[in-house]
């Protein structure tokens, strides 16, 4: 195998346990909740998680912000000092600009590490698509294939990893100001999901609503289909990630499992980290496949 490091960022929303026993490195991001800061360790800290979604409860309003460049350049600078290559694949730009500050952390590298490659991607994935996006480039990684082979493979393919999730729980996005007060109250009331997916510059879109998680499910999984060259024959990976409703995923789980037999190993369910969270809050449930390239919008 080339000698390089393969890493990414917590915002993967794969269990550390996961990314680390793939051989990944991990750039750690950090959320703010009443002054204090904590970092997105990736469930790795017991009762870490189960403590994030009862701050929510509790009517915490978390913050995030994205990682600067002196982050980045540490984080770099550590390998490098080793004596290694990095191939560092960033968190989308479609909803962070964290990848910006680390182009300018490279440029700043190159001219200390002269000899080391540093290549930094912005894979246009969030959660636990990131996640299968990571997987994937890990995949080649073991493989044996070059850095730029990957880099190939990532820049061509990017753009065909799909993101459509739903929410059951209108409450956190009344209380964060993305939906008025009335619209939550009535949209609970009538059981309204909000159907949404990340279009091709990596930002989220509400494009359907449906009544009922029933619905939510169907009109995920009919989406799924369409959006899938090979249809109800999909043999490819999918990941499903939730944030604190994991009775909900699981029967996404057994709705994409029913439709699709041939998949890649059964669906795969992760829980949606604090960074995601503190956007989505409880409630969301997030589809993710490979197939034809996502709409622009």
């Amino acid at each position: 195998m080339e000698k390089f490091v393969l890493s990414c960022e917590s915002t993967v929303d794969l269990p550390y346990d996961y990314v680390i026993g793939r051989g990944l490195k991990v750039l750690f991001y950090t959320y703010t909740v009443d002054g204090k800061i904590f970092t997105d360790n990736m469930w790795n800290e017991e009762g870490s998680l189960e403590s994030f979604y009862q701050r929510l409860e509790e009517g915490h309003i978390p913050t995030t912000s994205q990682i600067n460049q002196f982050n980045y350049e540490e984080y770099f600078r550590e390998e490098l000092k080793k004596g290694h290559d990095i191939l560092h694949l960033c968190f989308g730009t479609g909803m962070t600009q964290s990848y910006n500050q680390a182009v300018n952390a490279v440029e700043i590298l190159k001219n200390e590490f002269p000899k080391r490659k540093l290549i930094v991607v912005d894979t246009t994935c969030s959660s636990s698509g990131y996640g299968m996006i990571v997987d994937d480039a890990a995949d080649l990684w073991h493989e044996g294939k070059t850095m730029e082979e990957i880099v190939e493979y990532l820049e061509k393919e990017k753009w065909n990893y799909h993101h459509q999730f739903y929410t059951t729980d209108l409450k956190y996005f009344k209380r964060t100001g993305r939906v008025s007060g009335p619209a939550a109250t009535l949209g609970s009331f009538l059981k309204i999901c909000p159907i949404m997916h990340l279009n091709h510059a990596g930002k989220i879109i509400a494009y359907s609503k449906v009544m009922g998680e029933r619905n939510a499910i169907k009109t995920t999984v009919d989406t799924m289909e369409r959006n899938i060259p090979e249809g109800k024959d999909y043999a490819g990976k999918c990941f499903i990630s939730h944030s604190h409703t994991l009775d909900k995923a699981e029967k996404a789980k057994e709705a994409i499992e029913e439709r699709f037999p041939n998949l890649k190993g059964k669906v795969k369910i992760f829980d949606i980290g604090p960074i995601i969270a503190c956007h989505t809050g409880p409630g969301t449930v997030a589809v993710f496949f490979k197939g034809k390239e996502r709409s622009e919008n």
